[in-house]
């Protein structure tokens, strides 16, 4: 059986105890004070670089925490260290749309008039599924109502509408809609469920022109609410 005894406090030196937690303190305070210094006003949804930076800074304050060996001033150095490499290239990528674009990524087009854009379908971040979520959080019942939606570098969706009296058959995003037709009888308008290729009429196991997918849902054309 397992000794709980030993693994909580097996090898504790106890006079070490309440020195944790002032090194706790002061790395705490630390990091504070260096994330107010690289200038964020807030932690929303980071960027790669940013989410580096933050495990460095983490992986700087953590150890010397509680290992006694590591005294506190290694860990400032190396976080100053940090905040004035962030510094620099933030500055550099300020400069250089090469360097934004590497550091940063770029904002990618998901929603183009309607449809979801195939430019991106064989990239590896490329995931409907997700695009479906984050068009649903913004209340949008089918890609009719959406002239063009946008993935920006820190996760976010920036959407454009269309006018009420503009919108359009579309594919549906929620999952009471999106569902396969399985007979074409008795259905006004159909979408392809993988790209949103609208149709007014198809045949059985018709191909999609755009994806050349074969799977078709009921559109919709439903206003905003």
């Amino acid at each position: 059986m397992l000794e709980i005894k030993k693994i909580l406090f097996g090898g504790a030196q106890w006079d070490f105890l309440l020195e944790i937690v002032g090194r706790s303190i002061i790395m705490f305070v630390m990091i504070l004070v260096i994330l107010r210094l690289s200038g964020k006003k807030g932690v929303r949804q980071l960027t790669l670089f940013e989410v580096a930076i933050i495990l460095s800074l983490g992986s700087a304050a953590g150890d010397p925490m509680f290992q006694e060996e590591l005294p506190v001033i290694y860990a400032l150095v190396v976080l100053f260290s940090v905040i004035v490499i962030y510094k620099f290239v933030t500055w550099l990528s300020s400069k250089s749309t090469l360097i934004n674009k590497v550091l940063e990524g770029e904002a990618m087009v998901v929603v183009r008039d309607g449809m979801f854009d195939l430019k991106h379908e064989h990239d590896g971040d490329f995931s409907k599924m997700e695009f479906f979520s984050e068009l649903r959080n913004q209340s949008v019942e089918h890609l009719g109502q959406v002239r063009v939606a946008v993935l920006e570098v820190d996760g976010t969706m920036s959407i454009l509408f269309y006018a009420d009296s503009d919108v359009k058959y579309g594919l549906p995003l929620f999952p009471d809609h999106y569902m396969q037709v399985l007979s074409h009888e008795n259905v006004d308008t159909f979408a392809c469920m993988y790209c949103g290729q609208i149709e007014p009429t198809i045949i059985e196991n018709q191909t999609c022109k755009r994806c050349k997918r074969k799977k078709w849902s009921l559109a919709l054309k439903t206003k905003r609410v």
